[in-house]
């Protein structure tokens, strides 16, 4: 079934060294993915490693570039596609850090192909895709907003399933750093995938969202029944993503969180104390 499917696929030029790359970037829930150059592919340095991460590596690569013979082909068919999938996966996370990598995917992001921020005040600002691991089959993939500095999980279902190593840890940050006219700005209205959505449409967007906010709220404090819940603890339980790049974090960004989580710190005492005061 797959080799028949991807024997379908035709882009009608010679120069089109894959057709599993085409059929797999064409399936629905793959739209977060770009196309790695051959090159990129073919050389083994940049494959480093990952042998250990792939079973049947060789074949799951030798399918990945439509060298797979036929008969191992009819016999391992699921099974190598399953790996064909995870390797491309792998290679796109390395493939994505790489300058003609954040290319292709700079303008995916200026198409707003990885969608919107949800938050009202950051002005549908587009998202860009991040693991929150590098190890395979640890987390799904999320959406970075460079304008609120927070992570969002995907509309989509099918997206939401894609493995977050796929984009790995580093990528969003990397984008930022190395072009850092695309860094959003903090206020006013964004530049990058600006669309002509209507006033009205804006504040239909805005009321769905609070609404679905207001659903998702805990029945006890909806119903009024959350005088009872320590506002410190509740802000000590508070989590905050913190980019990094190959696993180090930023600079001024760390100083800045650092400086942050101080006042937050005094202002959980505060009130601590006043709690223990009323009570």
């Amino acid at each position: 079934m797959l080799h028949r499917a991807v024997e379908d696929v035709s882009t009608g030029s010679d120069s089109d060294y894959s057709r599993w790359i085409s059929w797999f970037l064409s399936s629905k829930g793959n739209e977060y993915f770009c196309e790695v150059d051959e090159d990129f592919i073919l050389d083994r340095f940049n494959l480093t490693g990952l042998n250990n991460e792939v079973s049947n590596y060789a074949q799951a690569l030798d399918l990945i570039t439509d060298q797979l013979d036929d008969d191992i082909q009819d016999e391992l068919r699921g099974s190598l596609d399953v790996q064909a999938r995870l390797l491309y996966g792998l290679i796109h996370a390395r493939w994505i850090v790489t300058a003609r990598g954040l290319t292709k995917m700079i303008e995916k992001y200026r198409r707003a192909e990885f969608g919107r921020c949800p938050r009202v005040m950051c002005q549908p600002q587009p998202l860009l895709p991040v693991g929150l691991n590098d190890v395979p089959y640890e987390k799904s993939v999320k959406l970075y907003c460079g304008r609120c500095e927070d992570l969002y999980s995907p509309k989509s279902s099918r997206h939401g399933s894609i493995d977050g190593a796929f984009f790995g840890t580093t990528f969003p940050h990397l984008l930022f750093l190395v072009y850092p006219t695309l860094i959003p700005p903090k206020i006013g209205p964004t530049d990058i995938g600006a669309s002509s959505t209507s006033g009205n449409g804006t504040r239909e967007g805005e009321n769905r969202i609070r609404r679905r906010l207001r659903e998702e709220m805990d029945p006890a404090i909806a119903e009024g029944g959350g005088e009872n819940i320590s506002t410190a603890s509740v802000a000590l339980k508070a989590e905050r993503y913190k980019p990094r790049i190959y696993g180090f974090q930023l600079n001024e960004i760390a100083k800045l969180q650092r400086w942050q989580e101080a006042v937050r710190d005094r202002q959980v005492a505060r009130l601590e104390e006043s709690e223990e005061r009323g009570s």
